[in-house]
């Protein structure tokens, strides 16, 4: 069984506070329809799939609340509940915590540091957490020992200084390569994998999501989809341009496991 071979996946659907989500800049706001079409659009990408999803209602109070995958993480054999670096957003997880507790034997919570999920890439033979803007050498040390109990090894690693989370500028392609930007390859981090660096120009759609024979890709990044083509996969292109102003990435938009694995 593949790492990337999911059944079920948890998404919420974006309320109208959507367009004040978090951003790294002072870019415009997105429109609420665009972001309702490019979430719709991206659920039925999962579907398609064959995965599983459970739609969760919005939640009006935190503009965030659609990137479920940074209050938590989602294992076959267990859930860990976050608490995310943004002080807007560290509550999100307790909107969660039921579903959750419904769906995973297992729910562990982190109690102490920062740690956001945009910042864990889970490879075959460990998983890597990238120290960022939100998530903190404490929290990282937390959820490093929560990992443990779920049997997952996982390794701390410095990303660079404009990465605003690991996944940013890194994701999974397939059980052996990785895709990240010059920076990010540059680093070393990913040593023991083969690395795909981004074509420049592109950096923004470094954050693609393979969904077992599926591979999410950012519609408007041609050399990107162009890369990406030949690595056991049908690359799918998707539109992302009002989700992106918000510095949303595929990856973050839903949780995903697979019921078989345990």
């Amino acid at each position: 069984m593949r790492i990337f071979d999911f059944t079920d996946a948890i998404v919420r659907r974006p309320g109208a506070s959507v367009v004040k989500g978090l951003r790294a800049g002072d870019g415009q706001d997105p429109s609420l329809e665009g972001v309702l079409a490019e979430h719709a659009g991206y659920v039925a990408a999962l579907r398609a799939a064959g995965l599983a999803v459970q739609e969760l209602d919005p939640l009006e109070q935190f503009p965030d609340a659609i990137f479920v995958e940074d209050p938590a993480l989602v294992f076959g054999n267990g859930a860990i509940l976050l608490r995310p670096g943004a002080p807007s957003r560290e509550a999100e997880g307790e909107y969660l915590r039921e579903v959750l507790g419904e769906r995973f034997p297992v729910l562990l919570e982190q109690r102490d540091g920062h740690a956001d999920g945009g910042d864990v890439l889970v490879m075959t033979d460990r998983a890597y957490i990238g120290l960022s803007a939100r998530t903190d050498a404490r929290g990282a040390q937390v959820l490093q020992g929560l990992m443990a109990q779920l049997g997952i090894t996982a390794v701390v690693a410095a990303t660079p200084p404009e990465v605003l989370h690991l996944k940013t500028a890194s994701s999974l392609v397939d059980e052996e390569t990785v895709l990240a930007t010059a920076p990010l390859a540059a680093s070393g981090i990913y040593a023991n994998y083969r690395v795909l660096e981004v074509p420049a120009g592109d950096e923004g759609g470094a954050n693609v999501l393979r969904v077992r024979d599926h591979l999410l890709v950012g519609a408007g990044y041609p050399r990107l989809i162009d890369l990406l083509d030949g690595y056991g996969a049908k690359v799918v292109a998707l539109p992302n341009a009002e989700i992106a102003k918000i510095d949303a990435g595929f990856t973050c938009m839903s949780l995903r496991w697979n019921e078989k694995s345990r």
